[in-house]
């Protein structure tokens, strides 16, 4: 689910065969039929872990298929290898830890070399962070780990992950003139956004509160990212919404929502960028800059 319910079109590197995943069952499926009562037997704590897993490591590969198959495989790891987990220990911060361990030892291009941009993601300035910089951004800014604990996860020492964070907070403060469509159904919430918005340099092009309005909006205005609450007035539904605009356009999306757990099961298409009500402004940006950069936009005919 690369654009907010599509697929992304980037071609994605197969796992190798010794560690796909069993046949017959979907790469987003949430946790293998074998792990599940190993797991919750051994702490319940781990399960209510697993969507902020999925949503780091959706937004750090850009693809729910690929960052929910590489959660999994850190499960199928963990089940292997169940002394790799203390449970008297930060287990939030030992299953980030213990993906990275397992990402960079499947696909250690990818953890250590930037991917190729897709096409037109050289225009306008876009960034092209490299990995680890995309690893910090996402770890401090989007899950809210110390620099201790990133230095734990990444296994690289404090004054480099300050040194890293700067440098793409910088790159991220030269993207600007982004033109937004906003879906959410409450005014106050739907003008802090776009005021936020603003200040960070980017063009507000409306506010919808309803799927009709979102689609005629886009249609006119042709936004280059929206940003989408999920539940809008009258029973409407913004990933619908999304969908429906998606059909004639290809735009990153990020899916503002009180109840991010419902929307991180990896057990349906789900949205590639989430993040949370409340949220801090440093949460908006940084979701912005990488969703822009690992999916730049592209008007359909």
């Amino acid at each position: 689910m690369g654009r907010g319910g599509r697929k992304t079109g980037r071609a994605m590197k197969p796992l190798p065969v010794a560690l796909r995943l069993g046949a017959g069952r979907s790469a987003s499926s949430s946790i293998p039929e074998s792990f599940e009562r190993p797991m919750a037997d051994a702490s319940a704590e781990i399960v209510k872990c697993l969507p902020y897993m999925r949503r780091y490591a959706r937004a750090l590969l850009g693809s729910q298929d690929r960052g929910d198959e590489y959660v999994r495989v850190a499960l199928e790891t963990y089940l292997a290898e169940p002394g790799r987990i203390v449970p008297e220990a930060d287990l939030r911060l030992q299953l980030f830890a213990l993906f990275h361990d397992v990402w960079t030892v499947i696909d250690p291009e990818s953890a250590d070399e930037p991917e190729a941009a897709e096409p037109g993601g050289e225009l306008r300035g876009l960034p092209q962070l490299s990995p680890v910089r995309r690893q910090v951004l996402l770890l401090v800014s989007l899950e809210g780990f110390s620099f201790e604990d990133v230095g734990h996860i990444l296994k690289i020492d404090q004054g480099t992950i300050r040194k890293e964070l700067d440098a793409a907070r910088t790159e991220l403060a030269g993207l600007s003139g982004v033109r937004v469509l906003i879906i959410e159904d409450e005014p106050l919430i739907a003008e802090d956004i776009a005021d936020l918005v603003r200040r960070m340099g980017h063009d507000v092009i409306g506010s919808a509160a309803r799927e009709s309005e979102a689609l005629n909006l886009a249609r006119a205005q042709r936004p280059e990212l929206i940003l989408a609450d999920i539940q809008l007035k009258g029973g409407d539904n913004g990933i619908r919404a999304v969908q429906n605009i998606l059909r004639s356009s290809s735009v990153p999306v990020i899916f503002i929502t009180g109840f991010p757990e419902r929307l991180l099961t990896g057990e349906q298409l789900e949205p590639v960028f989430l993040i949370s009500k409340p949220f801090e402004p440093e949460v908006l940006k940084t979701a912005i800059g990488q969703a822009l950069s690992v999916h730049p936009p592209r008007q359909m005919n």
